[in-house]
């Protein structure tokens, strides 16, 4: 599930886009003001920005500025009542990968989303995940153990999946339940635990290493 990150001050749009893109199977996260969007853009992964150039603070331009200065190489799609090409030119030379004007009809913004997030897919990646002696195939939604086939749920893949994009790297219980459940976090909920249990029975206790305070990891 691709995540996106809505910088938008307005309340009445940026509530308009969630609402699309939620329905639209996007798991995605808002934030009002510019430094709130650097911020989360920097504590999580997404996937892509729809970012507006109006916000209150810091502007769109300079978040933009900021965040590919740090290298970071979510997709952007700048968002904005201004229409001159100037601006238009600005952004793009800044690193945006797309610009639209207000106002607009959502289905040409979907239709950019899913452009954007389609160009910034590892292009190497084909159907295939690969660490270790696992393999995971995105076509038959199955992951090879040590050459051996096995079926996982919906959510056993995703979380997978999740594991195979980042390996070696610590993914929190609040990270695994934003992009492969699509809600927010409830440090009450007990359901990313209980599906690490699940997969690690179907791919080997082992290569799922629990990072005590952080969350889990695979080796």
């Amino acid at each position: 599930m691709a995540t996106i990150l809505i910088a938008e001050d307005e309340a009445r749009i940026s509530q308009f886009i969630e609402s699309g893109l939620t329905a639209a199977g996007y798991s995605v996260s808002v934030a009002s003001t510019g430094s709130e969007a650097i911020a989360m853009a920097r504590s999580f992964e997404f996937d892509l920005m729809i970012l507006d150039v109006g916000l209150p603070v810091i502007d769109g331009f300079s978040i933009l500025k900021t965040l590919r200065g740090e290298g970071h190489q979510l997709a952007i799609i700048m968002l904005t009542a201004r229409g001159s090409s100037m601006d238009t030119v600005r952004g793009l030379e800044g690193g945006a990968n797309d610009y639209l004007s207000k106002p607009f009809r959502f289905d040409e913004l979907l239709a950019r989303v899913r452009l954007r997030l389609k160009d910034a897919a590892p292009s190497a990646s084909s159907d295939l995940l690969r660490h270790g002696d696992l393999e995971l195939d995105h076509r038959t939604r199955r992951i090879s153990v040590a050459g051996k086939t096995v079926d996982l749920s919906a959510r056993e893949f995703g979380l997978a999946v999740e594991f195979l994009q980042h390996p070696e790297q610590v993914l929190s219980r609040e990270q695994l339940l934003s992009r492969v459940w699509g809600v927010d976090f409830d440090p009450e909920s007990n359901i990313v635990d209980v599906y690490i249990r699940h997969l690690r029975a179907k791919i080997g206790r082992e290569r799922l290493e629990t990072v005590r305070g952080m969350g889990y990891r695979l080796k």
